[in-house]
């Protein structure tokens, strides 16, 4: 006797079986051979998780005493701290004589009349073809790959080894460096003076010698022109309106095929899995638990702990620190604030140069504004023709035959009847319910038909005449 699952039964692939959450904590040897999971994933033998060998996260505390001392403690060795000598600044004497300002550029240079530069060059004209081009370049046509074999590193080891000897504090020049006095260095600067010329200024430029004042003439006065309207009327005809044309037509038919719902004429059953196996139990309510009363404890309590006890003080001195005292630096002697720069520095007399401007030799005009431009002065206004299109009338022509609309999809479409999957079905047509195991499985048992029946495809279902007939 064969016996299927909905999920064996099932072959649009949308019908499961419900499992019960109830299933997965009874203990039985047999799995279940129905899931996907089963079906895709064998299980494989002699196949073992991998051990970690991470290490185990534990803390080993040392059992040692501490010591107090410090590698600070023991390697600082106190010294007496003396004043640094003080560096006396010397006073400041100007240099005799009197500086040259004048450059090379100012004796030598000439002015010369300089040209602007044409361009010999002709101009570049672009020869370019529609032909494609075809070409191999060099690299691809001479380039051959060859074959490297990987360099062994000639890296030397590391010869170096530390030393194992205590380090000294002092460094090589702590011991070579021997402090000597600072000798000022002679300044060759120049005084920064402005050398002032006797001379008068000449002014006299290019633009000032050069030019030459010209005479404007009058203006030139075009006469204003009235405007007058065209007498042809307005032509407002456009394309739309000259192409488009109404075209009488039949609607298009739907080839789509008419929408047929399964439905049965049986009364519906209000019955559910939930409301069938549901069995309703006894409920009462919870117990509320009753706190004792507090009894406060007879006699004195005894508020003396083990660290009170057992501890014992001792007489500790104070940390008292190695490092010397750092003590102000003070001075009775009043602070000088002259510098160079108060001392060198003399404040010169500047004023304002006022601006360069040239007399304007051209008076502003004192009239209104024409506006009249070259353009509108010199303008003759001339005929203009149209030209004769010769682009053919767009007239549209008609045809007084039917339009024909068969398409490819009307005439090889064929219309088929819809598969229905037998699991969806409350009873599959030619089975029978068997039972239910305990994950949620639902096992049907194939009807065995007598003798001398014969059985009907129904929607490629094999169903026996008898059943068939009933529905």
């Amino acid at each position: 006797m064969t016996r299927k699952c909905v999920c064996e039964l099932c072959n649009c692939g949308r019908h499961r079986c419900t499992h019960q959450p109830t299933g997965l904590f009874e203990k039985s040897k047999q799995p279940c051979s129905v899931t996907e999971y089963a079906e895709k994933y064998p299980e494989y033998e002699g196949v073992h998780p991998r051990q970690s060998m991470k290490p185990k996260q534990e803390y080993k505390a040392g059992r040692d005493l501490m010591d107090g001392t410090t590698t600070f403690k023991s390697d600082y060795i106190p010294f007496e701290v003396t004043r640094r000598p003080g560096r006396v600044q010397e006073e400041y004497k100007p240099g005799s004589g009197h500086i040259d300002l004048g450059t090379t550029y100012k004796m030598d240079y000439n002015p010369y009349k300089v040209q602007a530069f044409v361009a010999a060059r002709p101009k570049e004209r672009l020869h370019a073809t529609g032909a494609k081009l075809d070409t191999m370049p060099t690299y691809k046509d001479d380039f051959r790959a060859w074959e490297f074999s990987k360099r062994e590193p000639t890296k030397p080891e590391p010869s170096y080894r530390p030393s194992s000897s205590k380090f000294a504090n002092l460094t090589t020049f702590q011991n070579d460096f021997a402090p000597k006095g600072l000798v000022p260095r002679e300044s060759f600067k120049p005084p920064n003076m402005a050398r002032l010329s006797d001379a008068p200024f000449e002014s006299l430029t290019s633009h000032r010698i050069s030019y030459i004042p010209h005479q404007l003439g009058a203006k030139f006065v075009k006469p204003k022109e009235d405007y007058k309207p065209s007498d042809q009327p307005f032509e407002d005809l456009t394309i739309h309106r000259c192409d488009f044309q109404g075209l009488p037509g039949e609607l298009s038919k739907s080839c789509k095929p008419d929408f047929s719902k399964v439905t049965s004429d049986a009364r519906f059953d209000g019955s559910t899995e939930f409301r069938d196996r549901f069995q309703q139990w006894p409920v009462t309510l919870p117990k509320v638990h009753k706190l004792p009363e507090y009894v406060t404890p007879e006699g004195h309590m005894d508020l003396s702990t083990t660290s009170n006890m057992d501890y014992v003080g001792h007489k500790v001195q104070p940390f008292i620190p190695k490092r010397p005292i750092s003590r102000g630096r003070r001075s009775s002697v009043a602070f000088q604030g002259n510098t160079t720069m108060k001392e060198d520095f003399r404040k010169w007399e500047v004023r304002k140069q006022e601006m360069i401007k040239n007399k304007e030799e051209m008076g502003i005009p004192t009239g209104k504004f024409d506006g009249l431009s070259t353009f509108q002065a010199h303008y003759i206004p001339h005929q203009l023709n149209p030209i004769q299109s010769f682009k053919p009338q767009n007239v549209v022509t008609r045809s007084l035959a039917p339009f024909y609309d068969g398409t490819m999809y009307r005439t090889e479409y064929t219309s088929k009847k819809p598969d229905l999957c037998p699991a969806s079905f409350q009873e599959p047509p030619g089975y029978v319910f068997d039972d239910v195991d305990h994950r949620g499985h639902k096992y049907f048992r194939k009807m065995l038909t007598p003798l001398g029946s014969k059985s009907i495809l129904t929607n490629g279902i094999p169903v026996p005449s008898e059943v068939a007939v009933m529905s």
